[in-house]
């Protein structure tokens, strides 16, 4: 397995990373999950967990329209590495409540995505 699949792994793991952290509340109910009041840092990782969610397909597309396409592996496993990074960055932006930060840590991973497709198109 490629390093950039074992990427999209652990991209399929951080939504349960920052969902787990939301619910660390000792006032949590596993019983009535939802009716939970979130505030402060956990609901900021509620929101984190809702945007990995929305990350997540993308990414793991254009990882493997990348490979599908013969791109370069060694491009497809940095920019799928440096995702990553920045989609760890993004969380910890997010409960640190970094705002301006955590939009540009934002943007350098969705970059990190569109560059996924430009390899795949110029394979």
């Amino acid at each position: 397995m490629t390093l950039a699949l074992w990427c999209v792994l652990v991209a399929t793991l951080l939504p349960y990373v920052w969902g787990t952290l939301s619910k660390s509340d000792p006032a949590y109910d596993n019983a009535s999950p939802r009716l939970m009041v979130k505030t402060g840092w956990r609901q900021r990782a509620d929101w984190a967990q809702q945007n990995s969610w929305e990350a997540f397909a993308p990414f793991a597309a254009a990882v493997l329209i990348a490979q599908g396409c013969h791109a370069e592996q060694a491009s497809i496993d940095l920019l799928a590495c440096l995702f990553i990074g920045f989609r760890l960055l993004y969380g910890i932006c997010y409960l640190t409540n970094r705002s301006l930060l955590r939009s540009l840590v934002w943007a350098a991973g969705f970059a990190c995505v569109i560059g996924l497709y430009v390899l795949a198109a110029r394979a």
